[in-house]
């Protein structure tokens, strides 16, 4: 009788859990519709897109995407014409600082996302927090500010963290020593070494394009289509960015600062002496002054130019104290200089021979920006562009030569060589001598490359398809490297767009994204989830944010989902009746087979009233 109530107990649980099922399934959640812009052509943004739209669907949450050419994702994106469009955080050494103070420049997504912040931290507000902190020189203060910014943003969920982004590597197994860059585009290849074959390298690098493209015009003054990794290659600054943010001497050897009258800094900087520029010219304090002439003429310290960052307006003057010794006066305690002064453009050296007008080049007529800047003018100063005439700098590698397809509209290879007579005699007889960078059309090319033994190495996201680097992974006849996260991916939410305006509506939308799940099959799993805007490893972004923004469908269900009783909730009475009815019927299916039990044995259950009737009768 035991296992008779037992399996009476287990049907009464099993319908109280239908009965439940049941209505919790008949929940009708608040219909949502976003527009998510994304870039056309990204494959793997698009895959993401598409993962996001079923996990927001699962909530009531409509997703319209938008995949924009490139202009009008750019004037979607300024005008803020979207509820969701993805982003990443620059990387070091840009996190957080310079990421945070572009949110003023209206080509960035935050631009326009951040303008429905609520008081008391309106965007203005924000903004002008951003604007403090880099004035603040106490280092646990300045943990203090940044921390608030940080809890700023998180409290009102203005993006759903995706992903932790590292760089892959991956080389032929005749290749050894790389060490993964500290920045995106940063790729230390004089470290490699030759176990087997040419020291010639052959190499498709991740280009700001993805697959690689071209080297631009590759001078140290401007922006694209120069690619960051080969203008690093070439050229160098004072100083150098170094693991954990360690700031570390390049062309400087060492520097002091010191505050001055009228809460100014005066930063010395001791040069390196015996340095050589790659077309035999002498490094000195004169060439480090003229590229700063040319480089902050004041026509091109707005934000149109290089104005993007807060070198241009911090520095005041610049001199020489000696022929090895150069003098900065800064406007303020600006606490990012050095780190800024470490950034592969705009302000990298640039050969004196190699400026129109040469060593005595005039920074306003004979201007080293591109010639397709034209001009630039602030108040009654002009400068006119006149470009450069050549490419040296004082880089580990010196360019040799371009090759174009039989078409002459695009590269086909890119050769440069190591320069022997670099101040850092980083290389050995077993170092790369000469590295072709080459052209693919796609990643399946460049993947049938590697394979084929055509093509050396990979470095750099987006020229193989994740899954081909988990595969490379596994071989034994290839090595695979991946940087630390340098970004976090994100989805960024338009503050200020019905209905991502709505707080709830945004932390609906991040509980609902499963992000471990999109990141296993759309990225192969080599990345991981993250749950904050900058990466943990960025400086003063190891800040404990509550509560966390991860995949909760269970929260999310909750604020987007209600389950009012008198819409479609079954009573509980209901509940129980069911129940009740459940436990009935099963009680009488048991003892109907008790009775059939009984028989068989020659029992049966109501032979004694029988018999007591016939004894009547």
């Amino acid at each position: 009788m035991f296992a008779v109530f037992s399996y009476i107990n287990f049907a009464t649980a099993l319908t109280l859990r239908k009965a439940r099922w049941l209505q919790e399934n008949t929940l009708e959640c608040n219909k949502l519709v976003v527009d998510f812009i994304i870039l056309e052509g990204d494959a793997t943004l698009l895959a993401i897109e598409d993962d996001i739209r079923a996990d927001l669907a699962k909530v009531g949450v409509d997703v319209n995407l938008r995949a924009l050419p490139k202009d009008e994702f750019n004037v979607a994106m300024v005008s803020g014409d979207f509820n969701l469009a993805f982003s990443e955080s620059w990387g070091p050494p840009y996190d957080p600082h310079s990421y945070a103070t572009s949110w003023k420049a209206p080509d960035e997504a935050y631009s326009a996302a951040l303008k429905g912040l609520p008081a008391p931290n309106t965007k203005a507000v924000l903004d002008q927090k951003i604007a403090d902190t880099l004035l603040v020189e106490d280092e646990t203060a300045r943990e203090e500010s940044w921390s608030e910014i940080l809890n700023i943003l998180h409290d009102q969920a203005t993006e759903i963290p995706i992903s932790g982004k590292s760089i892959p590597a991956v080389m032929n197994s005749r290749l050894s020593g790389y060490e993964p860059g500290k920045q995106q585009y940063d790729y230390p290849i004089h470290k490699l070494r030759i176990i087997s074959g040419s020291k010639n390298v052959t190499l498709a690098p991740g280009a700001q394009t993805g697959l690689f493209q071209g080297v631009g015009r590759l001078d140290p003054h401007s922006y694209r289509p120069n690619e960051f990794f080969s203008n690093n290659w070439v050229y160098e600054g004072l100083v150098e960015y170094g693991p954990n943010g360690a700031i570390l001497p390049s062309l400087a050897i060492s520097w002091s600062v010191e505050d001055v009258t009228g809460g100014k800094q005066k930063y010395t900087f001791n040069l390196r002496q015996g340095v050589k520029f790659h077309d035999d010219a002498d490094w000195d304090c004169s060439v480090a002054k003229l590229n700063l002439d040319h480089v902050f003429a004041a026509p091109l310290t707005t934000p149109d130019w290089h104005g993007w960052y807060g070198l241009p307006d911090k520095l005041e003057s610049w001199s020489c104290a000696s022929p090895y010794v150069l003098e900065m006066i800064a406007t303020d305690s600006y606490y990012p200089l050095l780190q800024e002064l470490s950034y592969i453009r705009p302000l990298r050296m640039l050969s004196p021979n190699m400026f129109v007008g040469g060593a005595s080049s005039d920074p306003l007529t004979q201007n080293s920006c591109p010639t397709g800047w034209e001009s630039a003018t602030l108040g009654n100063v002009a400068v006119t562009c006149a470009g450069v005439t050549g490419i040296a700098g004082t880089g580990r590698w010196e360019y040799l030569n371009t090759v174009m397809d039989p078409s002459g509209e695009q590269t086909d290879t890119v050769t440069f060589q190591r320069f022997n007579d670099h101040w850092d005699s980083y290389g050995g007889t077993d170092g790369v001598e000469f590295v072709k960078l080459v052209y693919y059309p796609s990643q399946e090319a460049v993947k049938a490359a590697l394979d084929n033994n055509d093509l050396d190495a990979v470095i750099g996201a987006g020229v193989l398809d994740p899954e081909a680097v988990r595969e490379f992974k596994g071989r034994t006849d290839f090595t695979v490297s991946m940087s630390e996260p340098l970004q976090n991916r994100i989805v960024v939410f338009n503050t200020a767009k019905a209905p991502t305006d709505e707080l709830q509506n945004r932390k609906v939308m991040i509980h609902a994204v499963d992000k471990a799940a999109i990141i296993q099959k759309e990225l192969a799993g080599l990345d991981e989830p993250v749950d904050s805007l900058f990466p943990k490893t960025a400086p003063y972004s190891d800040v404990d944010l509550t509560p966390k923004w991860d995949y909760d469908f269970e929260k999310a269900t909750l604020l987007n989902c209600p389950k009012p009783e008198e819409s479609y909730s079954l009573p509980t009475g209901a509940i129980v009746a069911i129940a009740v009815s459940a436990s009935a019927v099963v009680a009488l299916a048991m003892f109907v087979g008790y009775m059939r039990y009984k028989e068989r044995l020659g029992k049966p259950v109501f032979k004694s009233l029988i018999d007591d009737k016939a004894e009547v009768l």
